[in-house]
């Protein structure tokens, strides 16, 4: 395979590199940039006017992985970008708008794409996306958190908030409510009064306290992942994870969720995940409609 090939992508030009080097112990880069091109259609709503950080790794699982908020060297000069007002001040961020802005990433050993739950329109102080993350604790599973999900999605639905899961690539699951625009305080606040709630319900599964010495045999309810400077893994994003090939974001089906009864049955690889797309479209695609949108709970 040659090692740089010039293509096109939807009109734009890029120079993809070092097909051949392997980033994961069976998939290479020729791989990856395969995967993305397939699901970019479906990616990219979820990506569209949110800026972007990644977990870079120029060699794979087999050197240096790096948190990177600012554009990569090398950026095509057609992408994206725009300043972030941070803690840490101003910076320049990525913004992954259509297909070929996610292939030049990727094409940078760019392995994970992660973005907050607000958007350059709204503000970093107007979230559209409520998000709970659903954190397996040490001898728990998947399984449990798709038992935990079912609470969350009860406990959303009595306040008029549908929600979409989505798995996290690794090993527990994101749920998804889109907003009104709303303050960054407002939805956390929201966010940890449920998780509280059930966590004093079901203490024997759910856990809504950070501590991690009490989250063995128990789901973290993650609620404060909703904070303006936080971010998480996009649907559909890759996971640097240690096995032969990546782990995959994935949205799921309720009734996938409702019958989980083994890891392996949302143990779903990019392969997998880029033939449900090309066979059904996404199936998160509802949480990006602007109708779905619901106004936080007073």
């Amino acid at each position: 395979m040659p090692q740089k090939v010039r293509v096109q992508v939807d009109g734009r030009p890029l120079l993809l590199s070092h097909l051949d080097k392997v980033l994961w112990p069976s998939w290479t880069k020729a791989e990856m940039l395969d995967y993305y091109a397939r699901v970019a259609d479906a990616m990219v709503p979820h990506l569209r006017d949110r800026p972007a950080s990644f977990l870079r790794g120029p060699e794979g699982m087999t050197g240096p992985l790096f948190v990177a908020k600012n554009p990569p060297p090398q950026t095509p000069d057609w992408v994206r970008i725009e300043v972030i007002e941070a803690k840490e001040g101003p910076r320049p961020h990525l913004v992954l708008d259509d297909a070929p802005s996610v292939i030049a990433a990727a094409n940078l050993y760019c392995l994970e794409i992660h973005v907050p739950q607000w958007t350059l329109a709204t503000g970093r102080d107007g979230h559209d996306r409520l998000v709970v993350d659903l954190d397996p604790g040490e001898g728990t599973t998947v399984v449990e958190c798709c038992a935990a999900a079912l609470l969350v999605r009860e406990a959303l639905a009595e306040d008029g908030l549908p929600c979409w899961p989505v798995t996290s690539g690794s090993k527990g699951l994101h749920l998804y409510a889109p907003l009104l625009p709303t303050t960054a305080d407002a939805v956390v606040g929201y966010a940890r009064s449920v998780a509280e709630r059930l966590a004093a319900a079901h203490p024997r599964l759910l856990v809504a306290r950070m501590s991690k010495s009490l989250r063995t045999g128990r789901v973290f309810l993650d609620w404060s992942q909703n904070s303006t400077s936080k971010t998480t893994s996009a649907p559909y994003t890759l996971r640097a994870t240690r096995t032969p090939v990546p782990g995959v974001s994935a949205p799921l089906t309720w009734s996938e969720v409702e019958s989980c009864t083994s890891p392996d049955d949302l143990a779903f690889s990019p392969t997998d995940i880029a033939a449900r797309v090309a066979a059904g479209g996404d199936l998160a695609a509802q949480l990006c409609a602007p109708d779905e949108a619901r106004p936080l709970p007073g």
